[in-house]
């Protein structure tokens, strides 16, 4: 078996030049008989051809992937990796750099850590924060919340079975509720004040509770998934600090936004996060798979998630060595932010502010063109790059047949979302390349 074969690498190069030029074709869903025909007998105990395996991917499974990359695709949170952060990171594969401890990884743990200041920085966070690379934002609350709630055992003085809880507001990530099940925590709801959970909200719901001392922390959203909404951080931070809760910020989607002057003091009070999560493969351009995770005293991370085994004491010998599979859950891991520290270093971060800045500007001048289209009625202000509207009239089925009459077109993907029990349209703007004429195209077929 030959692991290098230039004419293979030849192969998939010119397989992805479109993907490594930014040209990515929207593409359509794939159906389930088709793929299995396709991939049928495929593995088995002889080989096949390379250049008739690629065949296969090119034309038959590659075209079943939705670009999220796609200029056009405005669902969900979309991605917009550099080609220097794509070419890097087929770099990092094709090198098989791995980033589990400093012993066998340390420059390229050290370029991870020159980002995660640069994050921290942005952020406002004291010197000593800092924290590793994950797979995503459920990756980066889970092992926050874990942290969180190892730190609370350990000061209160709490074992495995003692009941605690975790402030979170009605408008959180699937992904906080879903660590908190994982992880043993109950969920303490906070109401929302028009979908932000605010300082005084959450005063009020502790004061009322028949006994708030089990409730150990609080996670707040800078930038919710649906509308892009930010907490309250510093009436949450104040709260956090006066019932000595730890308090985690969820900045997956919206924590971009740090680079950017224009919304920058809609973060006031994120400074004091014990923890946070920023996903640069959202909004910092990065390919997948990329979160980071951040900590104010990383050495409370550290005490919750290193991993002692024998064979695993030779990382250990030194304690101001770097090791990333410390401050989360995972011990494996691929150096997911070199990436992220190339392009950066190519591209600079004026670059970064004003790629931000511009899908900023594209989601007001989009709800300036909502609020002249006297068929559509727009839902809220703009925060950050997502904007909810509505087609008047329309129902769930109107906006589902109208958002597959936009892919089946190769116009965009715009898959329609809910608002207080109502099918609503979205945009989630990020794309540098997605102008306002893009948007008017769309926008017509709603007459």
């Amino acid at each position: 078996m030959h692991t290098h074969d230039p004419a293979l690498t030849d192969l998939v190069v010119a397989s992805l030049r479109d993907r490594l030029l930014n040209r990515p074709a929207l593409n359509h869903p794939g159906e389930g008989d088709k793929i299995d025909r396709v991939l049928a007998g495929l593995i088995g105990p002889e080989g096949n051809d390379p250049a008739e395996v690629l065949r296969l991917w090119t034309e038959h499974l590659a075209p079943t992937v939705i670009a999220v990359d796609s200029p056009r695709f405005l669902s969900f949170v979309p991605a917009a990796p550099t080609q220097a952060a794509v070419l890097f990171d087929m770099l990092v594969s094709c090198s098989s750099i791995q980033g589990v401890s400093w012993l066998l990884a340390s420059g390229p743990i050290a370029a991870e850590n020159q980002v995660l200041r640069l994050l921290a920085d942005l952020a406002g966070m004291p010197a000593e924060a800092g924290g590793c690379f994950v797979s995503g934002g459920s990756a980066g609350n889970l092992s926050a919340l874990v942290t969180a709630r190892d730190t609370a055992w350990h000061l209160r003085g709490l074992g495995p079975y003692d009941r605690v809880r975790f402030a979170v507001s009605d408008q959180a990530h699937s992904s906080i509720g879903n660590a908190l099940r994982i992880i043993g925590v109950e969920p303490f709801v906070v109401p929302t004040v028009d979908h932000r959970l605010t300082g005084p909200a959450l005063r009020a719901v502790l004061l009322a509770d028949a006994d708030p001392s089990d409730v150990i922390g609080v996670a707040a959203t800078a930038g919710t998934t649906n509308a892009g909404i930010i907490d309250d951080l510093t009436g949450i931070a104040s709260a956090a600090r006066e019932f000595g809760l730890w308090f985690h910020v969820d900045g997956a989607y919206g924590g971009a936004g740090l680079l950017a002057p224009s919304v920058r003091d809609r973060y006031r009070g994120i400074e004091h996060a014990d923890s946070l999560v920023i996903d640069p493969h959202k909004w910092l351009f990065a390919p997948f798979d990329c979160a980071a995770l951040l900590y104010r005293e990383p050495r409370l991370a550290r005490a919750a998630h290193t991993q002692d085994a024998s064979y695993l004491d030779a990382l250990h010998t030194d304690d101001t060595q770097w090791n990333p599979s410390d401050y989360a859950h995972h011990l494996s891991r691929r150096a997911r932010g070199l990436p992220l520290w190339f392009s950066l270093a190519v591209h600079g971060t004026s670059a970064y502010s004003e790629a931000i800045e511009k899908a900023l500007t594209l989601a007001r001048d989009t709800a300036t063109l909502i609020r002249n289209t006297p068929h559509l009625e727009l839902i809220r202000e703009p925060e950050l790059s997502a904007v909810l509207f509505r087609r008047i009239g329309w129902t769930a089925e109107d906006y589902a047949a109208w958002s597959a009459r936009l892919l089946a077109g190769q116009t965009a993907f715009v898959a329609p979302t809910g608002w207080e029990g109502e099918a609503v349209a979205r945009f989630a703007f990020l794309h540098p390349d997605t102008t306002l004429e893009v948007v008017q195209e769309i926008v017509s077929t709603m007459a």
